[in-house]
C-alpha cells in the first residue's frame, strides 16, 4: 500500500464528543465495528449512515438498527433519479428497478424509501437535492421530481431532509420555498459562500462542513463558516471523500472528525471545546436523537 492509499493516523481526541453528521460506511474499508471503534478513539461517539440508492438506503438502515450509535438517512442521490428515469444499466436499475426506467421506475425506488423513512431509527431523508454537475438537462426534471418527492416525505415522517447540492444553489433553494422546508433541513457538504449562508440562516437551515473547508481554494467555504450562527453548524466527512487537509487525497472515515473540527474552530476564532459542544447539541437537534 502507498503512502497515498494510507489511511491517515488517528489524530488527538477531542475532549468533547461530536457526532459525525454525514458518512457512507459502506463505501469504507473494514467493517462498521472498526469504524465506530476508531471514531469513538477520538471522540467521535455518533455517526449518521447515509443513503444514495435503494440498496444503500436499505443497509443504512439495517445498520443503524443493529447500532445505536449509528442513525441512518435514506434517499435516492440527485444522478441516481435520472439514471432510474433513463433505464441507465449501471444506475439503481440493475438493483430491482424496472427494466427500461422510466417513471414508474423512479416511484417504486420512491416508495421503497417512504417505507423506510418510517422506520424509528432512520432520521433523516437524504441526500437528496439537485447536482448540475454531473447530470445534464435529459436528466434535470428526473431530479427535480425526485427532490420534491424527497421533501414531501421528510415532512410526512417529521424526519430531517439532508441536501446534496452541487452547482444548483439557486434552484436548490428555489425548490425548498417552491414546496416549503421541513422543519430541519441540513445542507450537507456546505458549498455555498457567505452570501448564501445569510440565506440559509434566516430560513433556519443547518449547515454541515466537511473536510474541504481545509482546502486552500476553499476560502468561499471558511467565509460561509466565520458568518453562519454557531447554532445552525455541523461537521461530517462524507467519508470516504473529502477527507481533510494535510490528508487530502487519502482515505476518510469518522475518526477524521476531530481535523476538521479543529480547522473549524481557527476559523470561527473559538475554542475547539467550545465548538464541539456546539456541534454536538446542533447534530442531535437535527436529527432529533
Amino acid at each position: 500500500m502507498s503512502a497515498k492509499d494510507a489511511p491517515p493516523p488517528l489524530p488527538e481526541p477531542l475532549l468533547v464528543e461530536v457526532a459525525d453528521s454525514h458518512t457512507h460506511m459502506d463505501l469504507q474499508s473494514g467493517t462498521v465495528e472498526e469504524a465506530l471503534v476508531k471514531a469513538a478513539a477520538v471522540g467521535v461517539t455518533t455517526v449518521v449512515q447515509v443513503g444514495c440508492d435503494v440498496k444503500g438506503s436499505q443497509w443504512a438502515a439495517e445498520t443503524a438498527a443493529a447500532h445505536e450509535n449509528v442513525h441512518a438517512a435514506v434517499a435516492l442521490h440527485p444522478n441516481e433519479a435520472p439514471r432510474i428515469v433513463l433505464g441507465d444499466p449501471d444506475g439503481w436499475s440493475r438493483q430491482g428497478a424496472r427494466e427500461g426506467g422510466g417513471d414508474a421506475a423512479l416511484d417504486d425506488a420512491l416508495t421503497e424509501i417512504d417505507r423506510l423513512a418510517a422506520l424509528p431509527y432512520v432520521r433523516g431523508v437524504g441526500e437528496t437535492g439537485l447536482d448540475f454537475f454531473r447530470t445534464g438537462p435529459e436528466g434535470i426534471a428526473a431530479q427535480e421530481r425526485s427532490f420534491r418527492a424527497h421533501i414531501e416525505i421528510a415532512k410526512r415522517h417529521g424526519k430531517a431532509l439532508v441536501i446534496h447540492d452541487r452547482e444548483a444553489h439557486a434552484d436548490v433553494l428555489r425548490v425548498l420555498d417552491e414546496e416549503g422546508a421541513p422543519e430541519r433541513t441540513v445542507f450537507h457538504c456546505y458549498s455555498g459562500d457567505a452570501a448564501m449562508a445569510e440565506i440559509c440562516a434566516a430560513k433556519g437551515y443547518y449547515m454541515s462542513f466537511a473536510g474541504n473547508v481545509t482546502f486552500k481554494n476553499a476560502q468561499p467555504l471558511r467565509d460561509a463558516l466565520a458568518i453562519a450562527p454557531l447554532e445552525l453548524v455541523l461537521v461530517e466527512t462524507d467519508a470516504p471523500f473529502l477527507t481533510p487537509a494535510p490528508f487530502r487525497g487519502r482515505p476518510n472515515a469518522p475518526y477524521l472528525i476531530p481535523v476538521t473540527v479543529r480547522a473549524m474552530a481557527e476559523v470561527r476564532g473559538i475554542g475547539e471545546n467550545e465548538l464541539a459542544a456546539a456541534i454536538a447539541v446542533n447534530t442531535a437537534r437535527a436529527f432529533d436523537y
